[in-house]
């Protein structure tokens, strides 16, 4: 069993940037498959960025070159660092954890869910 606590989220201008936190714990957590997800208001929600337990990374288009995933594992905590931030970017942002990284990065791949963080980005 993996619990996540999401943190960090907020309001900001648009090009500004933030930095989420999910609190990690449970045994081998550092070993799973970590991800970011996004869910806006009347859309489906979709995988931003997860890291494996051998910090293999694995972005979205849309984010590619402005937020970047890292784990602590002495902090157990994974990090979403987002910058150039656009209005298109806000939404529930939510981590995720799956005992390994399947081909695909699907909702429905992970276990495990935080309850989530609001990010706002104005123009």
């Amino acid at each position: 069993q993996v619990q996540l606590v999401e943190s960090g989220g907020g309001s900001v201008q648009a090009g500004g940037s933030l930095r989420l936190s999910c609190g990690a714990s449970g045994p081998k957590w550092t070993t799973y498959c970590m991800g970011w997800f996004r869910q806006a208001p009347g859309k489906e929600r979709e995988g931003v960025a997860r890291i494996d337990g051998s910090n293999k990374t694995r972005y979205a288009d849309s984010v590619k070159g402005r937020f970047t995933i890292s784990k602590d594992n002495a902090e157990n905590t994974l990090y979403l660092q987002m910058n150039s931030l656009e209005p298109e970017d806000t939404a529930m942002y939510s981590c995720a954890a799956r005992s390994w990284c399947s081909v695909t990065f699907r909702e429905s791949d992970f276990d495990y869910w935080g309850r989530g963080t609001q990010v706002t980005v104005s123009s």
